[in-house]
């Protein structure tokens, strides 16, 4: 089956986003960032499975997905941001330097998360219906080189 094949069997269908669907779309960032922050090794595994997660999230369909994944990026993004390249000079081992970090981490990342959580559960999502796909798009010629 070609790519034009393909796409012209999905095309002409509308897609029902679900308002829970949504919501838990607002909050993953979030849940993310708490259970990052709670379990020591993660922080850093998070980080790079934050950007896949920002990047599907950022463009959502609603708006408001895409703000509370700003925000929950602005939030981790900022903590790591300081606490990586301040801990690089720490001296020596430096458990307790880093022990503190991690620390001031939870204190800034997990209530605020929370919060966002709470607000985005709290806000009133509705279904989305997304337009089937324009067949002219999705039936552009492919060169033959390609």
């Amino acid at each position: 089956m070609s790519s034009v094949d393909h796409h012209s069997a999905h095309s002409g269908k509308e897609r029902l986003l679900k308002a829970s669907s949504i919501r838990f779309a607002a909050i993953q960032m979030d849940i993310g960032n708490i259970v990052s922050m709670l379990l020591p090794p993660l922080p850093l595994l998070w980080f790079g499975a934050s950007i896949l997660v920002y990047a599907l999230h950022r463009h959502h369909p609603d708006p408001r997905v895409g703000e509370y994944t700003r925000w929950a990026g602005y939030r981790f993004y900022a903590v790591m941001g300081l606490i990586i390249p301040v801990g690089t000079f720490f001296p020596g081992d430096a458990k307790i330097a880093w022990l503190i970090a991690w620390l001031v981490g939870i204190l800034i990342i997990v209530p605020w998360s929370a919060w966002s959580i709470w607000r985005a559960w709290h806000e009133d999502w509705h279904d989305i219906l997304l337009p089937a796909a324009e067949s002219g798009a999705e039936e552009e010629e492919i060169p033959d080189h390609v």
